[in-house]
């Protein structure tokens, strides 16, 4: 017996409610939008520069005994946060301890971290530090601006091969479902302010082969669809061909998730951030293959042309000579 998320043929309406959907869409991207203006990312030390120290105790993290043990090297703003994992034995607890990049200098000296992880052991002498990171803050806005130009390459190269493919009324479309994937995933580290460092690019990068995938597919069997169904509406065209690859849809999505909730649950806190970006990822990339990418496309309404006219073709439709 085979297993069908979503029946084999299916006749639902994908675009009745379409201005419902973009609502939902539009109000989401505000909100995200405004979330980032008003409190930014939570940039990891990737992106801010200073020094990540990582501890692991068999005794309680006691954060006031962790900051107290610290205050006399005068570094400045000092971030201690417990992290929790169901991975963890009982006896494990991990804190991840975050010093601000120091002026004038590129990263915390080995002297000084050797100081913080004496003046650490006073609290618990049997505490381990698993890695320590430093990062520089001009390397830190070297990265920001690299990974934007990732990102934004990897959109531009998308456009320009759907435009090649297909026509540029779906590079369009396809290229606006991709802002609206990377934009929704901004927006939801800097709602949630999850840390957001060089893992998450990958997975921003990740997101938008993931989405321009799911949209290629149902674009080709539009295309096809255009040409078996000359006579239809491009609305009907469009509705058919989602039907006719949802249950593939469906069936890739939901095997991605499964493999990355375990792995968000299993996985450890190290590559958490990743996880739920991919997982955010594949969810909003599904909806904007199915109601954003062509809504679009039915919103800019292309022509079709024939070589060979059919006399029962008619209205405006897509070209689909390539």
């Amino acid at each position: 017996m085979r297993l069908k998320l979503v029946p084999s043929e299916t006749s639902w309406d994908f675009f009745g409610k379409w201005k419902l959907w973009l609502g939902i869409s539009a109000v989401l991207i505000v909100v995200g939008f405004a979330s980032f203006l008003i409190q930014g990312l939570n940039y990891g030390i990737d992106f801010r520069g200073g020094t990540t120290i990582r501890t692991e105790s068999t005794l309680a993290v006691d954060v006031a005994a962790y900051r107290a043990a610290l205050e006399p090297a005068g570094l400045g703003d000092i971030s201690i946060t417990e992290v929790f994992d169901p991975t963890f034995a009982a006896d494990q607890n991990v804190a991840m301890i975050r010093i601000e990049a120091q002026e004038g200098d590129e990263s915390v000296t080995a002297e000084t971290i050797l100081a913080l992880e004496t003046a650490l052991r006073t609290v618990d002498p049997g505490m381990t530090f698993p890695s320590v990171e430093s990062v520089g803050p001009k390397v830190s806005g070297e990265l920001i601006q690299t990974a934007a130009i990732a990102v934004i390459m990897a959109i531009t190269a998308v456009l320009i091969y759907i435009w090649l493919r297909f026509e540029w009324q779906f590079a369009v479309g396809a290229v606006i479902a991709l802002v609206h994937d990377v934009v929704l995933t901004l927006g939801i580290f800097s709602e949630l302010q999850i840390k957001f460092d060089l893992a998450i690019i990958a997975a921003l990068l990740t997101i938008v082969g993931y989405s321009i995938n799911d949209t290629v597919v149902v674009f080709d069997r539009v295309r096809e669809n255009l040409r078996k169904y000359k006579t239809k509406d491009l609305s009907e065209v469009l509705n058919l061909s989602i039907n006719e690859t949802l249950s593939r849809t469906m069936m890739t999505s939901v095997t991605t998730l499964l493999a990355l909730i375990a792995l968000f649950v299993l996985g450890g806190d190290v590559i958490r951030g990743f996880v739920f970006a991919m997982i955010w990822g594949i969810i909003v990339g599904t909806y904007s293959s199915i109601f954003v990418a062509s809504t679009i496309l039915l919103f800019l309404g292309v022509k079709r042309d024939w070589s060979k006219k059919d006399p029962n073709a008619g209205g405006q439709y897509a070209n689909i000579d390539a």
